[in-house]
């Protein structure tokens, strides 16, 4: 590994977690907070589709609307989780914006939430942001009223396909509210998500279909004028051999199982030609699988991002994986 880098997002205090499903974008979420949490940091942690993967990838009970303490560092470190729900958010909103109280109870029972959020959508998406933007503008109180309570946030956006249009709430409700309560919220997490001390950060996975996603997502968010932040390249396969080795196997197939053969035999293992052929044959599938990766990475370098790798981990996040994906990124300097 190299050695650590100066920290490339020190000024940012809203980390915006997205890529393609299945790319592992709420791990890397969870190893992002996990490495500003071993900072000593205090760190919120959210997502917003109610699946519960912060729950899952830390191995604690269900994670609900109310923020929650997930684990604290021996430096002070304190990480804090949440998932935040639509039909929770509605009646916090309905009851700070309109003083509802128990009509707004009578509204949920009714149905009226869902058929607000379905008529505009761009709506729940205030919601949901909504409480993320209230967390991270949230200050103490006391003489430390100036400071936030949380040093940093992370959240678990929605994959590439529909980030933008997630995180762009104030077009999103333009033609829904264009005055009151509603615009001016939008309003204040647009300028919260344009901000300086936002970064919008994209997952993917050295494979074509990820990596096309990925520089589709960057161009759309660039054009939304949302802050980029870098590129987190997940489940990096280390190669196995050289990769002068790798190059032999395509073109000198027949030295190459001369070779093979003879250290084989070397260790008193019996050999056929049919192993030989079978070792050889795996061999070729991992070099254009090393070459598949070095072209995806190589257009992943293009887009002119801040590039992290995070490695494949077998046994997955868990026995401290997820540690060592945090330790992946401190000392690569992401943050």
């Amino acid at each position: 590994m190299p050695p650590a880098a100066a920290p490339s997002h020190a000024g940012v205090r809203l980390h915006v977690v997205t890529g393609k499903g299945g790319t592992g974008k709420t791990t890397v979420a969870a190893a992002l907070a996990l490495a500003l949490t071993q900072q000593g940091k205090r760190v919120l942690l959210a997502e917003v589709e109610e699946r519960q993967g912060i729950s899952q990838t830390f191995d604690v009970p269900p994670i609900g609307h109310e923020e929650t303490r997930i684990l604290h560092e021996r430096n002070g470190g304190e990480l804090y989780g949440l998932s935040v729900d639509v039909r929770e958010s509605l009646m916090e909103y309905l009851q700070k914006f309109y003083r509802l109280g128990r009509a707004g109870t009578v509204l949920e029972k009714v149905g009226a939430v869902d058929f607000a959020t379905t008529i505009a959508p761009g709506l729940r998406d205030v919601l949901l942001i909504g409480k993320v933007y209230e967390a991270a503008g949230r200050r103490q109180g006391g003489r430390h009223k100036d400071r936030p309570v949380y040093d940093a946030v992370v959240l678990d956006a929605p994959p590439t396909g529909r980030v933008v249009r997630f995180l762009n709430v104030n077009a999103e409700v333009a033609d829904v509210a264009k005055v009151g309560p509603i615009r001016t919220q939008a309003d204040s997490i647009t300028r919260m998500m344009r901000s300086h001390t936002t970064a919008v950060h994209v997952v993917s996975l050295l494979e074509e279909m990820p990596v096309q996603e990925t520089v589709d997502a960057l161009a759309e968010l660039q054009k939304a004028s949302l802050p980029l932040g870098a590129i987190v390249i997940n489940q990096v396969h280390a190669p196995m051999v050289e990769e002068k080795e790798l190059a032999s196997v395509e073109s000198d197939r027949t030295g190459v199982a001369a070779a093979v053969t003879s250290d084989l035999k070397s260790v008193s293992v019996r050999t056929s030609a049919a192993m030989v052929a079978g070792l050889l044959e795996q061999a070729g599938e991992h070099a254009e699988r090393v070459a598949l990766q070095q072209e995806q990475e190589a257009i992943l370098l293009a887009q002119g991002r801040q590039v992290y790798r995070l490695p494949l981990l077998p046994e997955g996040t868990d026995a401290g994986g997820i540690r060592v994906l945090a330790d992946a990124l401190t000392e690569q300097g992401m943050i």
